[in-house]
């Protein structure tokens, strides 16, 4: 095998996705990363050479996952960050080792291929861009600056994100709500960001260094028409309830409502061209999306029912904000 690639997050909705797609090719040994314990069989079975236990806030489990690797997928939860920042110095430490590592992150604060300001925000007066949009940026950054080489997949929303904190109400009474109301948003399907992000593993730096690519959806919806598309997938009528912001900034906290601001103003609306020049094809839709299967195994109708960061009633990103 030529190069051992070590997948972090591999549990996750794209990381599972990459293993799959990664695990078909003999001239890649995968080496998927688990938190939980009760995981590490599920990866074997998408076709994981190896799997290993990874935290990013234990340094311990660090050694064992970087042996003999070459190139890294990067991807971690929002509150993670200082980890994954941590993470990166080690990365830098192994810069002769590893060859190349490809990110997730978001479109919008970035300041590499963009003039961002960090307090001008795109549409309101006297507001900063969105703290998780900085985020992304910082998480790019530190790998940049430790002179990697980077590629950094800048992602639209995810499709099925914001409707998993709705589920109960889907499934029982057929409506979900949100403040994003007509604005329609180009939402992306992950099995596209894994896509993406395995054709730029495979091809390597030599093609992908340095390049920074927005991955989204082939078009932009409004909530009316999402709740159709799902309510197609699921034989049954589904309704969107308009929220107000203030609601749902006393559902999720001040740092999540300020990102889905930006949702609402347009600034997610364009659909890139990126996915299609790196794989060739137009990306999911979203009722293709809840509808048809993956590289794992999975319709996205199966995926909107799985585990989510977001509580309604907790504020998930308190910690991290004050980084």
């Amino acid at each position: 095998m030529s190069q051992t690639i070590l997948v972090t997050s591999a549990t996750g909705r794209i990381g599972k996705e990459l293993v799959a797609r990664l695990a078909q090719n003999p001239d890649i040994k995968v080496r998927a990363c688990y938190f939980s314990d009760a995981k590490a069989d599920d990866l074997k079975a998408l076709g994981a050479d190896e799997v290993v236990k990874f935290d990013l806030s234990d340094a311990a489990t660090w050694t064992a996952a970087l042996q003999d690797v070459t190139a890294v997928y990067s991807a971690s939860l929002d509150p993670m960050l200082e980890g994954h920042m941590n993470f990166c110095k080690e990365l830098g430490r192994r810069k002769d080792q590893i060859k190349h590592v490809v990110r997730v992150s978001c479109m919008g604060a970035d300041t590499n291929t963009a003039s961002y300001i960090a307090n001008q925000h795109a549409s309101r007066p006297g507001a900063a861009i969105p703290l998780m949009l900085q985020h992304y940026w910082w998480g790019e950054k530190a790998l940049i600056d430790e002179g990697l080489n980077v590629t950094a997949l800048r992602n639209n929303f995810f499709m099925n994100h914001l409707l998993k904190t709705d589920c109960e109400s889907i499934d029982a009474e057929g409506w979900f709500s949100n403040p994003l109301g007509d604005m329609r948003n180009s939402f992306v399907a992950t099995r596209d960001i894994a896509e993406a992000a395995a054709v730029c593993l495979t091809e390597g730096p030599e093609r992908h260094a340095n390049k920074f690519y927005d991955i989204t959806g082939p078009a932009p919806q409004s909530m009316a028409e999402i709740a159709a598309d799902l309510g197609r997938a699921m034989g049954k009528d589904i309704e969107y309830r308009p929220q107000s912001m203030v609601d749902f900034e006393n559902d999720f906290g001040a740092t999540r409502a300020e990102f889905f601001e930006y949702l609402t103003n347009g600034f997610y609306t364009r659909c890139s061209p990126d996915f299609y020049n790196l794989t060739g094809h137009k990306p999911t839709s979203y009722y293709d999306y809840l509808t048809t299967k993956g590289a794992s195994g999975e319709t996205g109708l199966e995926e909107l029912w799985q585990g989510n960061l977001w509580k309604k009633g907790e504020d998930a990103m308190k910690d991290a904000a004050k980084l």
